[in-house]
């Protein structure tokens, strides 16, 4: 099949699954024919993923999250602000993304959570059937535990989570662990997605802590509390495009550009992890069974339920601000999670290519789509 991926461009969670994504389905045969990115002012698109996606990758103006100064989390009425007085600019890039799809013209899309993948289906109805992959997806499970007396965000947050798959043939949803699917919800529990390279890694147990933020504002909490035990040793990486690749702050603290091969080493070989509960950073250490402190971003509703979800499935301890002490208190009591994490994990490629694959069936007869390697079974071991 001829499969064209949509990205939510912000973090590092959504751009790194569909690298995962697009290596098992290369694997298997299929071609990634593209890759659609939203990007927002101040945000750059990690060179990892360029490099990685191996195709062609298209860039376009989308919303993001608008943050307060020194981590004071994020800004709502900035944020919505900023997207309304943008409108114009996400209308030109709907007809970007018309444009591309109609000149390629895939088999399938798969959308990881971005904005105007509902959007664009309830719009355009290109009758291209369209998978939509994020973790967010698990918050539509009736079995989902949500923060206490947060039902206006649990609503909100849901409704943006059907806004960004209207239309879409399925959901899949990443989980920590197993939990039931339901079919009646277009809603199919899947392992995480996590590159190939995380496999290849052989944990370690370093001397110092690893901390990964989703913004350079949250490193004035790191400063903070490092002031008050400088003897604990910490590597930090953050996205501050105004510093070095390498920032040495004193002598246990220095600060790292995002960079992939660095940041995973550094993870296997570190005590223990300090994140602002996305989802992906919590999956890589579990595999490789690094207890996590995650801290949510403030006013940030999906952090806060990737946290308690984190802690349900055994990733760790959770905090609401960057005072390490919580970690360093709570090592000795956690219990490594690898050997069941990795159980679930390692079903995910069969898992994820039953689904794509589903669609191959329909589309084989079909005026101009050959039987190929992609949708012929037995080529695929089956």
């Amino acid at each position: 099949m001829k499969i064209l991926f949509m990205v939510q461009g912000e973090g590092r969670g959504h751009l790194t699954q569909a690298i995962s994504l697009g290596q098992l389905l290369r694997q298997a045969g299929h071609e990634i024919v593209g890759a659609m990115v939203g990007t927002s002012p101040g945000r750059q698109i990690p060179a990892f993923f360029n490099e990685a996606i191996c195709t062609n990758v298209l860039h376009f103006d989308a919303p993001n999250i608008i943050y307060n100064a020194q981590g004071g989390g994020m800004n709502l009425q900035r944020t919505i602000y900023t997207h309304l007085t943008n409108l114009p600019k996400y209308l030109k890039s709907l007809r970007q993304i018309n444009e591309a799809v109609t000149q390629i013209k895939p088999d399938l899309i798969v959308s990881f959570y971005d904005t105007f993948g509902g959007l664009y289906n309830l719009i355009y109805r290109s009758g291209i059937p369209m998978v939509c992959i994020a973790h967010q997806y698990l918050l539509l499970h009736p079995r989902f535990v949500f923060p206490e007396k947060s039902r206006l965000n649990r609503f909100l947050i849901n409704l943006n989570s059907r806004s960004t798959s209207w239309l879409a043939s399925k959901r899949l949803a990443l989980s920590f662990r197993e939990i039931p699917s339901r079919t009646d919800l277009k809603l199919t529990v899947v392992p995480p997605l996590l590159r190939e390279e995380i496999a290849r890694l052989v944990p370690r147990n370093g001397d110092y802590l690893l901390v990964y933020m989703t913004h350079h504002s949250l490193s004035e909490q790191i400063i903070a509390w490092h002031l008050q035990h400088p003897e604990v040793k910490l590597h930090c990486f953050w996205d501050n495009l105004d510093a070095a690749e390498e920032f040495a702050y004193d002598e246990t603290l220095t600060f790292h550009r995002i960079n992939s091969e660095k940041y995973l080493n550094m993870l296997a070989g570190c005590r223990g992890l300090v994140t602002t509960a996305g989802f992906e950073s919590v999956c890589e250490a579990m595999y490789l069974g690094k207890p996590v402190m995650m801290v949510p971003v403030p006013n940030h509703f999906e952090q806060e339920c990737n946290a308690i979800d984190g802690v349900i499935s055994g990733a760790g301890v959770t905090s609401r601000t960057f005072d390490l002490s919580v970690l360093l208190e709570y090592l000795p009591k956690h219990l490594n999670q690898s050997a069941r994490f990795r159980s679930w994990y390692h079903r995910g490629n069969a898992l994820f290519l039953e689904e794509i694959e589903s669609f191959a069936g329909k589309l084989v007869g079909k005026v101009g789509y050959p039987k190929t390697k992609s949708s012929d079974s037995k080529a695929l071991g089956r």
